[in-house]
């Protein structure tokens, strides 16, 4: 039991005899209940364990040596919890949840709980190792930096940059994460992206589109003011259980109703006051059903819509097709308990949404992410307290990386990859553009002129797998995708494993930078060319990062690096030094006996991400935080005085300006009751200031104190001058801002008229700034003056509009209802088909030709996945955890008793579960009303196992996980965003039978 200490000083470890034995032996259930206390209560518990259990004080550590506190962050989901390590002589010995913490509120899940483990674990790997003739072998960094480095370096000889790609990671700090990308930048490629395309690329994509920003707009702690809780698509009480603290404190407080949507009755359904069950994919029908009530009855904010919402009219008239009745036959859920939702969200404002990868991993899942979206905006719900989009990340950096732009399409900050994009980054990096664009291929275009690769998109993660499989004249880059880096990846959190497999095998080089070997190192037979490098894990260094509410956090380093492992940006420097470009991609970073001072890397990403202000969190600033942690309101996130006063915890971006200007972040987006230095602001205006002559700019509504009292565009230097407001400026603002524009030529910037700054998933769109100034605007002004002075006016530098319900730039402009590609209700594909066949992030995707063939005889029970709380992401860090592994040891498909006594299948008995695509798994059979009739669940987190084979023996001697089981992306099927590439695993079909 986790207890908080009076006297604030750590205990001893409890309970070293069952670790310690843990870390040697597999683990007995009955010593796992007996040491952990967990069996018996009270007195017997103590008497269990020896009556070892004490409570330290000061004098006891002394005499058995000083303790030192380190603070760190979980390293698992993306609720941020404060974590209190205790070290002894540099040995980490015991851990308690940070009680000062706002987040966790000193509270830790299973996992968190447990994640010393992950540190000291045992199955971790130790050492860099090779494969020869099928055996695992000892190598040194040297020799591995070198054999790597020789292999890719002839590869890109060969067939170019692009044909090495490099796969990051949710698990890197920001820094990492921004140096992994700037990385990639000097390599030359964008094959380059990291798990948020899996998990949130249509949530960032169809939210941004909306209203600007890509991410959760409210917090954790600001749904303690809430007076309802819609939740569509997550099941917060395993992916993300601290967060339930938030949820149910609203719930009980404020007695808010919580409306769990989805299509299993999951742990969260548990705690609902009204469950919606509904068919796998029918998202946009579901909200749709609701807000037909909403509108038919007059629940709408009128007024909201009217001074801060365009395109809600088109909305109206979707929306008014989908009567009770289509809903019903599209969702399955009755119109009855819909018109209920809707009166229950109207009468109990503000509410906010919230929703997680049920809502995501669609084929059309940037439709569903808007829908929600438009819910709020007929609500009213935005821009204030309780209310939001709160959108849970599932890794603990997921967000930041996203952030520093470890991605395909982007640069840190959203930048894009326009010319201007990457101009803006060379200055900031002090690099001359031109060696920059040297480094990238060109290739004939259809049109037979040269594309510059720099500029074009490239494969996402879900994709990379057809990077290598297939033929070359289909793809939109020079040659094949031929070594693959999984940094920080598990590769059986994608679906096609089996084709997967195929694509491992034809690499000429697969390349594993990770704590543990991963699927990676099993999954495929090859006997050569794989090679396993061990990095730290993020409690043997330091850095930031960020959590869902966009709050930046710094975990100090808790122990040296154990056994042979290296933190990730140490072991990037050596690669740019094996390939020859580290003096200048660490030209203003300091290097120090071969490690990149983190600190060096905050402070550059800083005076780059204006766009989304990251410019304001200084180490110093981030280290004063989390040092005065219980400063911080618990549920307004704001210091009530001391070192930090008037700062929201973690300076949540954006912090506009830089790091001198002080700006306390921003807790709540797009909330006008604030004034904007206070972290108000409007929508963002990123879509122009009109569309097809309808003004797109906010009407008569602007953040308390603003001087311009209405809508307004992005802020130039241009529109400085036209206020007036220039002369605001210092004079070194305005000479970086003159050296700024003299950088970029006219006629090196299409006259003026280059889009600079980000872009959306579509491409490039013109904006109203750039003709001004030849793109000096407040995202590319390096000074922060344009910021500075646009908000001691007032102003947001962003501008103030509309938020958008009509997208005008994606497949379906107004969300649509699309049948999943694989889909057994062939009665709908008619009326709701999927998208025609294309080819889009260099790789040809597939929509109609596979909905055209009926599957739904052969394989009639729809397949769905999802979390446990005892695992995480794929499972290879949490399945090695002794404490953990115990929880949870098998594998398996949650099955409808209705349906299992059709197949004549027990519970517990052993089943094959089979995709339309002929990937099958052998798992055991969990017979459940969880899952309706004709749906199967299973988790995502297992690997080891693949198609009845177990790959035990496959593992480096010592580093195979507890628990293995099959992965349920072995069964998964093809199926993409139309949008961001994400997969579609929520709403598939296989067949069951008795293994």
């Amino acid at each position: 039991m986790l207890r908080k200490k009076t006297n604030g000083v750590a205990r001893r470890p409890q309970r070293t005899s069952i670790l310690s034995e843990a870390a040697n032996a597999s683990v007995d259930r009955r010593a796992f209940l007996r040491g952990s206390g967990l069996a018996i209560g009270g007195l017997a518990a103590i008497a269990a364990t020896g009556g070892t259990v004490q409570q330290a004080s000061a004098a006891t550590a002394a005499a058995t040596g000083a303790v030192e506190l380190k603070k760190s962050v979980c390293t698992h989901c993306s609720v941020g919890c404060t974590v209190m390590a205790e070290v002894q002589d540099g040995v980490w010995t015991g851990q308690e949840p940070g009680w000062d913490s706002p987040f966790n509120l000193g509270s830790h899940c299973a996992k968190g709980a447990s994640v010393r483990e992950h540190a000291h674990g045992e199955r971790r790997l130790k050492y860099p190792m090779k494969k020869v003739a099928g055996e695992w072998v000892r190598i040194s960094w040297d020799e591995a930096i070198n054999e790597i480095g020789d292999q890719m370096m002839s590869i890109r000889e060969e067939s170019g940059p692009d044909s090495v790609y490099w796969l990051g990671s949710a698990k890197h700090s920001n820094e990492q994460a921004y140096l992994f990308r700037k990385f990639a930048a000097y390599w030359g490629t964008n094959n380059v992206d990291h798990q948020a395309r899996i998990c949130h690329s249509t949530t960032v994509a169809g939210v941004a589109n909306t209203w600007g920003y890509g991410a959760m707009t409210n917090s954790y702690n600001d749904i303690h003011n809430s007076k309802a809780i819609f939740i569509i698509g997550g099941n917060p009480a395993e992916a993300h259980p601290v967060s339930l603290l938030h949820v149910l404190r609203a719930k009980e407080q404020n007695n808010a109703p919580l409306i769990v949507c989805d299509p299993r009755f999951t742990r969260t359904a548990a705690h609902a006051d009204e469950y919606v069950r509904f068919r796998p994919g029918s998202d946009v029908a579901l909200v749709w059903g609701i807000l037909y009530h909403i509108f038919d009855n007059g629940w709408e904010d009128k007024e909201f819509i009217r001074t801060r919402v365009w395109g809600m009219d088109q909305i109206r008239e979707e929306v008014k097709k989908w009567t009770p009745e289509e809903v019903e036959r599209v969702t399955g859920t009755p119109g009855s308990q819909l018109k209920r939702v809707a009166m229950t969200l109207a009468n109990n404002r503000p509410g906010t949404v919230i929703w997680c990868m049920g809502g995501t991993q669609h084929s059309n899942g940037n439709n569903n992410t808007r829908a929600y979206c438009i819910l709020q905006l007929a609500l009213g719900n935005m821009g204030t307290s309780g209310g939001g989009t709160n959108i849970f990340r599932g890794h603990d950096n997921v967000q930041g990386a996203t952030d520093l732009g470890v991605l395909a399409d982007t640069l840190p900050g959203y930048y894009g990859l326009s010319k201007g994009s990457w101009q803006h980054w060379a200055r900031v990096w002090e690099e001359d553009f031109d060696y920059l664009a040297g480094r990238f291929a060109t290739m004939k275009g259809a049109d037979g002129k040269d594309k510059a690769m720099m500029n074009i998109t490239g494969i996402p993660v879900s994709r990379w797998i057809d990077g290598v499989l297939e033929a070359k004249e289909n793809l939109e880059q020079p040659d094949n995708t031929r070594a693959m880096v999984f940094w920080g990846h598990a590769p059986n959190s994608q679906t096609r494993l089996v084709e997967m497999k195929g694509a491992m095998e034809k690499l000429d080089l697969l390349v594993v930078v990770d704590p543990y070997p991963t699927v990676s190192a099993v999954l495929h037979d090859r006997t050569d060319g794989v090679y396993l490098l061990p990095a730290a894990t993020q409690f043997e260094t330091r850095g930031s990062v960020t959590a869902s509410n966009r709050s930046l956090q710094w975990r100090e380093q808790v122990v040296a690096p154990l056994f042979e492992s290296l933190p990730d940006h140490t072991i990037m420097h050596k690669f740019a030094t094996k390939f020859g470009f580290a003096d200048r991609m660490f030209r203003n970073i300091e290097v120090v006996d071969g490690e990149p001072v983190v600190e060096d890397l905050t402070r550059e990403f800083n005076k780059g991400m204006w766009t989304i202000g990251y410019t304001g969190q200084s180490p110093e600033r981030l280290k004063k935080h989390m040092a005065n942690q219980h400063t911080f309101d618990r549920t307004t996130l704001r210091a009530l005085g001391g070192p930090c006063d008037g700062d929201f915890y973690g300076m949540p971006w954006p912090a506009w300006g830089t790091a001198e200007m002080n700006h306390p972040g921003s807790a709540n987006l797009y909330d006008v009751s604030l004034p904007v230095a206070q972290g108000g602001m409007g929508f963002r205006a990123r879509f122009g200031v009109e569309h097809e002559g309808d003004n797109l700019l906010a009407e008569g509504v602007a953040p308390v104190g603003s001087e311009i009292p209405d809508g307004y565009p992005e802020f130039t230097m241009q529109m400085l001058i036209d206020l007036g407001w220039d002369s605001d400026l210092t004079a070194e603002e305005r000479a970086v801002i003159e050296r700024v524009a003299g950088y970029e030529a006219p006629e090196e910037a299409d006259e003026g008229q280059a889009e600079v700054g980000e872009t959306s998933q579509q491409g490039d769109r013109p904006s109203d700034y750039a003709a001004a100034v030849g793109g000096v605007n407040w995202k590319t002004d390096l000074s922060g003056g344009i910021q500075r002075v646009a908000i001691a006016h007032g102003c947001a530098p962003y501008g103030n509009a509309k938020a958008r319900a009509v997208v005008w730039t994606f497949p379906d402009p107004i969300p649509l209802h699309r049948e999943p590609l694989y889909t057994n209700r062939r009665d709908l594909v008619a009326d709701y088909p999927t998208y025609e066949d294309k080819s889009f992030w260099r790789v040809p995707t597939m929509y109609a030709s596979i909905q055209k063939n009926d599957f739904s005889q052969d394989y009639p029970i729809i397949l769905t996945s999802g979390r446990l709380v005892e695992y995480e992401g794929g499972g290879d860090e949490t399945r090695s955890n002794p404490w953990l592994a115990e929880l949870q040891q098998d594998m398996f498909v949650e099955i409808n008793p209705r349906d299992a006594n059709n197949l004549g299948v027990r519970d517990g008995a052993d089943v094959w579960v089979e995709g339309p695509e002929g990937g099958k798994v052998k798992v055991m059979a969990l017979v459940t009303e969880r899952v309706g009739e004709g749906v199967a669940f299973m988790p995502f987190h297992f690997g080891g196992h693949f198609q009845g084979e177990d790959q035990r023996s496959k593992y480096p001697d010592g580093a195979d996980p507890y628990v293995l089981g099959e992965s349920t992306n072995t069964a998964q099927t093809y199926g993409y965003d139309s949008v961001t590439q994400m997969q579609e695993t929520k709403a598939t079909l296989c067949k069951i039978m008795p293994a």
